[in-house]
């Protein structure tokens, strides 16, 4: 009987452990994820769009499991990459655009930010190879103090 648990066990853990490396979908190795806007180094007031652009695959809602597409991921300070064994994380400094969007607003407090996109398959892992962007530098200005 413990033979038959050791076994079962085992095998149990050998799938479980298989299964997390088996997410990655894989990519074309000459697929893109770049900004359109902002610019690296760019000085912008806050309140700004944010256009990602991608090449040699297409964009998708998070869920749908097409081949060669996926959906962004928008990484704000984030100084870590993103664990390709691992879903993309969700939180105020990884935005998800599960819906299929290429464009967002940003609202960002004064001084330097990173940004950064990672495409993401339906379940919001990571391409094999990634299809990850350069990360950009900006600036964010104060805001116009009203009336001037």
């Amino acid at each position: 009987m413990k033979i038959v648990c050791c076994l079962a066990l085992s095998a149990l853990l050998a799938l479980s452990s298989s299964a997390a490396y088996s997410q990655a979908k894989p990519a074309p190795k000459d697929a893109k994820v770049y900004f359109i806007t902002p610019r690296d180094g760019q000085k912008i007031r806050s309140g700004f769009w944010v256009r990602f652009g991608l090449r040699n695959m297409g964009v998708t809602h998070a869920g749908d499991d097409y081949q060669n597409s996926g959906h962004h991921h928008l990484l704000i300070d984030v100084k870590d990459p993103v664990d390709p064994k691992e879903p993309i994380p969700q939180d105020k400094s990884h935005l998800h655009f599960g819906a299929g969007q290429t464009e967002t607003f940003l609202e960002l407090a004064p001084g330097t930010h990173t940004l950064q996109l990672v495409l993401g398959d339906a379940k919001h892992y990571p391409f094999e190879p990634p299809v990850v962007s350069e990360k950009i530098s900006i600036r964010v200005r104060q805001p116009a103090a009203a009336g001037r």
